[in-house]
Parts: structure tokens; sequence; C-alpha cells
């Protein structure tokens, strides 16, 4: 399955939820010829969304992966859900994807998870598009989404379309055309968006058109040497030199073109394959990967898109299935073939490559089994075992091992338990499986209890699990209300002596350490743990003892709730040593001083704090204001356009379990809301006090 790199493309289409991005999927699936008819997300017809749940709900929850030519390019597209409960599917989709088409409603704009998304693009280094898209709609806006892209985003995006018209039925105005400012062109659509008509500009427009692209132009000089040259020279600008421009500045990530549509009408959709085509990277257009030797730790390692450099790749997603886990990985480097053996590094195990699958949506595309597949390309194998979620797979003569991926901290968790013995024992393979399947995904018995806790990103994370185990695995469980996940620190700085003086099996032990804890806000989870030793003060196996002893009891929780621990560092001051001393004198003297410290140290309770976004009519302000204070919310800001109001509050998670039936019945079901995690903060006194042991 060898393509020519140059003519490759890997992208996401990413965005808020209800912004349009399954329906953009689609029309771009027909207009390339992949489809024979345009699926629609209301009916439940969609490529993408092939999930029961998905169906049903009428949203993506899991990304999944599509491929089609357009003219000369070969496009791998990930259609990734909006809901941030399912924020993960996005992060390690743009992990792995060298651009992204980021679709903005018209009427909505930049809304709270457009934020996220774009951040999440940020901090992958990400080129991408932006699609300001249902210009249809009544309360289009395309200048006010535009200055949103570059005010609340930090953007700078740069139109190179601009519509004709906005909205449904505007008496003087309707939505109705494009025009597109590299060409001079008015555009119109027919026939479902497949056939583009091109004409001069008309008059009423042209002085419009005439002022956009001379923007557009002035943009570009800052960027382009070229153009600015040509222009003080006052010779002819080709549209091939404003495209090269264009896609220089945008693969460097200096800018981010706007392109325009109606995606549910197919308008504009051509418009935005055509800019993934001339402004989105191929592979050889990304910089080289770059990993640690797992022999070398300090030696660095880079993998250039070259066939001919050692295999590399990396596992961004697992289907589970009884038939062999379906491996999704993009590949960095050189190529892989079917039926042979690669290295997992972070395991250090040989993994089997079994069969490799052409990817179609969340399964294996029907005779899509391939025989070798290149670098650049994102693949399906069947085969490894022990590779987990941001593994690493490579040449085992060239070993790499690449960044893994991070995943936020889960927030809220419940109780479910099976109703017989046969349940129980099905119960633990099936979490499992669908732990693999979702990093966000955590599942645990607790020991005091014997309850199974599910912990997630949110109410809707956890509901979709528990009708997974109900539907698609037949288990009979029984579901606990959700519940916070609490986290504990501490809030001063304390330093501590521990000492072992014990007799064992015989043998006198001798160990004495001090240590310091303090809070550290950069520790997100667990404890950070450095040591301040005097040279020679103990050996290192010593040494490397305490810190495993220090890094169990922080795995165990702290002493109001046994809840997990978060933004505390531990440091290694000082420590005596004799002839009697061990690795276990010091475990032990470590496990004293570390418990005698979280005493001292003031234990302090930390509770998820929400960014809720509320979208309400103006008339039901008042009501949402006072329910929020009610809830200790924070209001961080309130903006009004076209009679309704966006209020962003800082929320605890506690507060907001039901909020979406509290949210309809305050506005008549008018109101709409989303929320991501932001932070974790104290916790009030009397919560604390009602988990004192």
């Amino acid at each position: 399955m060898a393509r020519k790199l140059q003519n490759l493309r890997n992208i996401g289409i990413i965005a808020h939820i209800d912004a349009g991005k399954t329906t953009v999927t689609e029309r771009m699936l027909f207009l390339s010829g992949a489809k024979n008819r345009v699926g629609k997300v209301d009916s439940g017809t969609t490529t993408t969304d092939d999930d029961q749940e998905e169906q049903e709900r009428g949203i993506t929850i899991y990304s999944a992966c599509v491929t089609f030519d357009w003219k000369d390019i070969h496009v791998n597209l990930l259609d990734t859900p909006g809901h941030v409960d399912f924020t993960a599917e996005v992060e390690r989709s743009l992990r792995v994807l060298d651009g992204a088409v980021v679709v903005f409603s018209a009427r909505e704009g930049v809304e709270a998870q457009s934020e996220t998304v774009w951040r999440q693009a940020d901090r992958y280094n990400v080129p991408r598009v932006a699609f300001i898209n249902k210009l249809d709609r009544e309360g289009a806006g395309f200048e006010r989404v535009f200055n949103e892209i570059k005010n609340r985003l930090g953007a700078n995006p740069v139109a190179i379309q601009m519509p004709v018209g906005l909205g449904p039925n505007h008496v003087d105005d309707p939505f109705r055309a494009i025009v597109d400012l590299i060409k001079m062109r008015y555009v119109t659509y027919e026939d479902e968006g497949k056939k583009q008509i091109e004409s001069p500009i008309p008059e009423d427009v042209l002085d419009e058109a005439e002022f956009a692209r001379e923007n557009l132009l002035e943009t570009l000089y800052e960027y382009s040497d070229e153009l600015a040259e040509a222009a003080m020279e006052g010779k002819e600008i080709s549209n091939s030199m404003i495209r090269a421009a264009i896609r220089k500045a945008t693969i460097e990530r200096k800018i981010q073109p706007v392109v325009c549509g109606s995606a549910l009408h197919g308008i504009g959709v051509q418009g935005v394959l055509d800019s993934v085509k001339h402004y989105l990277p191929s592979p050889l257009e990304r910089p080289p990967v770059v990993g640690t030797n797992p022999r070398k730790p300090d030696l660095e390692e880079s993998r250039k898109p070259d066939p001919k450099d050692p295999f590399c790749g990396l596992v961004f997603k697992i289907l589970p299935a009884k038939t062999g886990d379906l491996y999704w990985i993009r590949i960095y480097s050189g190529s892989l073939k079917g039926n042979s053996r690669v290295y997992c590094p972070s395991k250090d195990k040989k993994e089997n490559a079994a069969q490799l699958w052409q990817l179609h949506a969340t399964k294996k595309e029907r005779d899509g089994q391939i025989d070798e597949v290149s670098c650049g390309e994102i693949v399906g194998v069947i085969g490894p075992r022990f590779a987990v979620t941001g593994d690493t797979l490579c040449d085992q003569k060239a070993p790499i091992l690449l960044e893994a991926i991070d995943f936020p901290e889960t927030v809220i968790e419940m109780a479910i338990e099976p109703e017989s013995t046969a349940d129980r024992n099905k119960l633990g393979d099936v979490l499992e499986l669908l732990k693999k399947q979702d990093p966000t995904f955590k599942a645990d018995e607790n020991e005091d209890t014997g309850q199974t806790l599910i912990a997630g990103m949110g109410e809707l994370h956890l509901e979709v699990i528990k009708n997974k185990l109900l539907r698609d695995f037949n288990l009979n469980v029984k579901v606990h209300k959700p519940r916070v996940s609490y986290r504990e620190t501490v809030d001063r700085k304390v330093e501590v002596w521990g000492e072992c003086h014990r007799l064992v099996n015989g043998q006198q032990l001798f160990a004495r350490l001090k240590l310091r804890m303090e809070p550290d806000v950069k520790v997100e989870s667990g404890v950070a743990i450095r040591s301040q030793l005097p040279v020679d003060s103990m050996p290192m196996d010593m040494v490397q003892s305490v810190k495993d002893e220090i890094k169990a009891r922080g795995e165990g929780g702290g002493c109001i709730g046994s809840f997990p621990l978060a933004k505390i560092r531990v440091t290694l001051v000082d420590a005596e040593a004799n002839e009697e001393s061990t690795p276990m004198a010091f475990s032990i003297a470590a496990g004293e001083a570390f418990e005698d410290a979280l005493r001292k140290s003031g234990p302090t309770l930390l509770e998820p704090i929400m960014k809720l976004t509320v979208t309400t009519p103006e008339e039901y302000y008042g009501d949402f204001v006072g329910d929020l204070a009610q809830r200790r919310a924070q209001i961080v800001s309130t903006d009004t356009h076209l009679e309704t109001t966006t209020i962003v509050a800082d929320a605890p998670l506690a507060e907001l379990f039901g909020y979406s039936s509290a949210m309809r019945s305050l506005s008549q079901g008018r109101a709409g809301s989303s929320m991501e995690p932001l932070e974790y903060a104290p916790a009030p006194p009397d919560v604390a006090d009602g988990f004192a042991m």
C-alpha cells in the first residue's frame, strides 16, 4: 500500500458538540465518491457514528477513521467527539495527526469545547484550517465568529472565502453563495454540493470582495517575501503564489485559513477539501518524531518519515475483539509487513503484527487486509498482546521510545455490583477489556467494601459505560449513584525523621531518614519524589528502596478518606546508616516518616472544579445566576448575543449532579450546557468533615 508521501494527508475533524463535524465528514465521503448517499446524524445513518449509543443520542462518542481520495491526494480522516466527557478521543487523535479541520457553528461561534480542542491542537503543534459552518441558520454571523476565533482563541485566522448573505430567510440577504478570495470568483452549488459553479462576482458584492481580498494579501505579505516584493514592484500576484504563501504560513502555524459554508446542504465542503489539499501538511512536512533510546535513556533518537529508516509507530487506540484486538497505529518511519515481529520497548516485549487492515469507521474495512504499509500511514494491526494505548512499537535492532499520550484524571466514580457469581467472574474480564479500549476509564475493587468502583470523565461517560455493560455484554449489574472522585493533599511544609530499630528474623536493623513533605501544585497526581541526600550517605540500593516505599505509600491514599494523593512533593533530606542498615531497614524508616509527615503537614481534601458553560434565553438569566450561587459556583463571565446569554462559571462537580435536568426545568427546556474538568481545589471544611475518620 505504497503511496506518495507528499500526496498523503492525515487529518482530524475537531469541534464543540453540535458544530457539525460528523455532517462535514459525511459530505466529504459523498463528494469524494467514497459514499453514494449522504448519511444523516438525526436518522443515525452516518458512517462514523456506527455505535448504537451514538445513533440513539445523535452524538459522536468514539473517534472513527475513514479514508478516501480527493483529486490527487489520499486522506486518512479521524472524526472525533465534541462532548468533553470523551475528550480522550480527541487527545489521542491529535497526537498522531498532521493537520486538523476545526468546525465552528456560525450561530453559536466559539464555544467551551472549541477552546478545549484548540488548546489540544496547540499542545501537539497541529496546523489547522477553520470551517465556519451553518451559515444558513438563523442568527448566523461570519464576521462575529471570525473575530471570536481571533480574540478568544488567540489565533490568527485568515479568511480565504467570504459568504454572500447570512441565515435562511433573511428578506434582503439570505445565504446563497461563497466568494473565493483567491480566484476572485462567485461560487454556487448544485446537486447536494457535487456541482460547483463559478461565475464573475456580481457588482453588488464586488467592493466587499475586493476589500476582503486586500486584507488577505496584506496579512500574507508578512509571511512571504515573494508576495511582498511582487506587490512593491507592481507585478501580478498569481493564485499559485498566494496558495504557496498560505501553505507555508499554515504549516508553520502562523495563520489558520478560514473557509465557510453549510455542510448540511453541501455548500462549501469542496472548499474544505481543497484547503486540506492545498494548505495542510503531508507527513514529509512535519518534523521528525523524537524519543529516547530505551537501552540508553540519556540518548535522544529521532525518526524521519522515510521508508528506509527503521520501523517506528505509535499505538493510539485499541478496539478489543474476540477474534483479536485491533490496534490503531500511526507509522512514523520505515514500513511494516504482515506476519512480522516488532518490539514494544515500554514493556520490553516482542509483539507479533499478524494482520494489517485498512480502517473504516470504528472497524476493519471489508476486504481491506493489506500485506505491507509504509511510513505516514494509519493502519489497523491484529496480533500485539502487551502494548497499550500510547506505547511505541519499533524495530528491535533500532529501538526508540516515543513520548506517551497524557490523559486527564477521572473526576467521577460509581459503584457497580454483579447480581450473580457468574456475572462477577465475567465482569472482571469485561472491565479489563473496557480499560484497554478507553484510557480515561478506571475500574478497581474497594478492598474495604468489596465493591467494584468504576471511574470516568463525567456522568455521560459513566452512563455510556453502564449501557455497554448491560446491553453489549449482557451483564446483570446493579448500578449505584455516581459520586465525586476526591483527592487529598497537604497545606504546609514539614520535615520529619523516620527510624528503624528492630530485630527481624534474628537480625538487628537500623536506619534513620529525614524527609521533607510540602504542597506542589505542579504535581497533578500522586507524589513527586526527589533526593537531596548528601553524597555517600547511603548506598544506591537503599535509596531506591526508600523511593519505592514512598511511591507505594503515595499510591495508598491519604488520611482523610483514603483518597488518592495529589499535589505533593517529598524530598529526601538526610540519612544515617551503619553496618546494621539494609534496604528493608530504610523501607521501614521511610514508611514511618511518610505517615508522620502526612499527619503533620495539614491534610487537605481537594474536590474537582468544573468549567460550566450555560447558554440560555436572556429571560432566564436571573434564575440561572441564583441557582449557580446555591451550587457554590463562581461566575467567570457572561455574554449576550441575539437574546441568548452565555454564562461561564467555575463550579464544584459535587453540586452539578443531575444539572441537565435542573437546567431544563429552569428554562422550560430551552437552555443548553457543557462542562469540562478545570482543576482540583480545596473543599470547604464541612465537606472534608464528612469524610473524617
